[in-house]
């Protein structure tokens, strides 16, 4: 299993989570875990996923889930389960 986490933030709107969500099934990245919450209407998403069977590398995902975040109004970042452990270890 090769997880990654991915964080979306922005204006709540409609559709968020489904393209989001469209596009993880569309390149066979498989939610492992999901939570999401709106504060004072502003979205907060945190999922972890495993790219180990996805159709394209991390650095592609990564590109293109950024590219989709720019098209729809957040900020989407995804980062290998590695990476987000040590940068957020005290």
């Amino acid at each position: 299993m090769k997880k990654t986490i991915i964080t979306v933030l922005g204006k709540d709107k409609v559709g968020i989570i489904a393209k989001v969500c469209v596009y993880l099934s569309q390149n066979n990245i498989n939610i492992l875990d999901i939570a999401q919450t709106i504060v004072d209407g502003y979205f907060n998403m945190m999922m972890v996923v495993d790219i180990s069977e996805a159709s394209k590398d991390q650095s592609r995902i990564n590109e293109e889930l950024g590219d989709l975040g720019d098209e729809i109004g957040v900020q989407i970042r995804a980062q290998s389960e590695e990476i987000f452990n040590m940068m957020h270890r005290l």
